[in-house]
């Protein structure tokens, strides 16, 4: 009963602050969320539904622009960083834009510095696939065949410092020893494209933009990281289930503005995503999106995000990543 009605109270909670927040700031054009990769990746496939249900909460449109390129989305993560700081350009990002300084040693931009918080956007697990055509249907038939053919394999990696390049050095830390070819792609869409194709043997992806592809049959799913299943996908194991308790990783998803972003825009924007919680958790939950409304407020997120840079960088450092 507490969980049905829990969306219900969240919304009863931010009405004053919508009120407040829409009285002292509302945008007067399309507002534009870039996302720092290609279309058909996790991050894009967040954001073209956080576009659906914004758009009427801001009273304009809400526009994705792809801006892919660079360790980590560099690219479109710059250009959202030198932006006008007047509430109409957003970062869509995931837990990418942490790791950026762990694999950049002349960063462009300061991914907290540069930046203001707008909402948390929600965590989404990773599922490792694998094509079709690769003889292994769990985990264990997987690693054996893994060692067989260590030095062999090619594994799809959305691009350096990517969600997906995170939960893939975690995965091969957990199975030291077999050596692993990590090919990177512009996204996590031209990743699966080769998993499909069998240009790669296999990726880890996030499940909002890998459970189509499951669900068609055009890849095999392994395992999903951590100790417990993903609601979407319950007929596949976790990673603790299927003997790698060691692959432990999550996505997450968050929205940031240009620093110096004006409080009321911030404070709006907030409101706007804050708003849109009980349909969006509906829309993501299709996604495999799990909502994290405990990081309610602008603070608690970038609160948040700091704590996950300290622990990226030590992933990466662990799996002898340095920045060039």
């Amino acid at each position: 009963m507490n969980i049905t009605r829990r969306p219900l109270l969240l919304a009863g909670l931010f009405a004053p602050a919508i009120a407040r927040a829409q009285a002292a700031w509302r945008p007067d054009r399309p507002v534009r969320i870039v996302v720092p990769f290609a279309p058909g990746g996790a991050t894009d496939v967040v954001a073209r539904v956080l576009s659906e249900t914004l758009a009427g909460q801001l009273g304009q449109p809400v526009v994705i622009e792809n801006r892919a390129g660079g360790a980590a989305g560099l690219i479109g993560t710059e250009s959202v960083a030198k932006a006008a700081p007047d509430g109409h350009t957003l970062l869509l990002h995931s837990n990418a834009h942490v790791v950026a300084p762990s694999l950049v040693a002349r960063m462009p931009y300061d991914p907290i510095a540069d930046f203001a918080a707008v909402a948390h956007n929600g965590r989404v697990p990773q599922v490792l696939v694998v094509n079709n055509r690769l003889p292994a249907s769990d985990m264990a038939g997987l690693i054996t065949w893994l060692r067989a053919n260590s030095g062999r394999i090619n594994f799809a990696s959305a691009g350096i410092g990517s969600g997906n390049h995170l939960a893939s050095e975690v995965f091969r830390a957990a199975l030291p020893g077999i050596e692993m070819q990590m090919v990177q792609y512009r996204g996590g869409g031209p990743a699966m494209a080769a998993v499909i194709s069998g240009d790669a043997h296999m990726a880890i992806d996030p499940i909002a933009s890998a459970v189509s592809h499951i669900r068609a049959g055009t890849v095999r799913a392994i395992a999903v990281a951590g100790p417990t299943r993903a609601a979407i996908l319950p007929d596949t194991p976790s990673a603790t289930e299927a003997g790698l308790p060691a692959w432990s990783i999550a996505a997450w998803f968050a929205t940031f503005a240009p620093a110096r972003t004006p409080p009321a825009a911030i404070a709006t924007l907030n409101a706007a995503f804050n708003a849109t919680s009980e349909r969006l958790a509906a829309r993501l939950g299709e996604l495999g999106v799990e909502p994290q409304p405990q990081y309610a407020t602008p603070d608690s997120v970038m609160a948040f995000v700091r704590e996950d840079m300290v622990r990226s960088a030590a992933i990466l450092r662990a799996a002898g990543v340095q920045p060039e």
